[in-house]
């Protein structure tokens, strides 16, 4: 069921395309921004910070994602919003999905983002493919030792289940 998009919704769209420009023509990364909104309050915001932080992984996504989390002490993000100035990567959509984020709101399409050099389309492709058929060498290797973690996380009385 699709929820309709209200002027809440089109102002903290507005915040995460304001914020992809700023922090891109301040030179911290590529042109995206993040903001997560929970009751109406934003909770955390993120830009991309790949080439500023040297990560791959710091997408604005993600890097609103761990703002959040740290914001409100917890995993789960249940309950709130994030606006996107992009349609979210694998990685990005990935992480949105276990952050329990309860919407997604974006501008730019991801064929807009390939227009410019941001194509995901070949990780979307590789998820797919058996391991064995995927461009980077995988090799599932089982072994006893890691077996018997996972056996004992199974038992473990205390585990937070995530």
């Amino acid at each position: 069921m699709t929820q309709p998009i209200d002027s809440a919704d089109r102002r903290f769209l507005q915040q995460a395309v304001d914020l992809s420009r700023s922090r891109m023509r301040a030179g911290l990364g590529g042109p995206f921004g993040a903001v997560i909104v929970r009751n109406g309050q934003v909770i955390a915001e993120g830009w991309n910070e790949v080439t500023s932080s040297n990560d791959p992984t710091a997408h604005a996504e993600v890097v609103a994602i761990r703002r959040a989390c740290l914001a409100v002490e917890s995993f789960s993000l249940q309950g709130a919003t994030i606006y996107s100035s992009c349609e979210p990567c694998p990685m990005c959509l990935a992480s949105i999905y276990w952050a329990r984020l309860d919407r997604l709101v974006f501008a730019n399409s991801r064929e807009q983002a390939a227009d410019i050099g941001f194509d995901d389309a070949l990780i979307y492709d590789e998820i797919a493919k058996p391991i064995g058929e995927r461009l980077i060498p995988t090799f599932h290797t089982p072994t006893d030792d890691a077996a018997d973690v996972f056996a004992e996380w199974d038992k473990k009385a205390d585990k937070i289940r995530y």
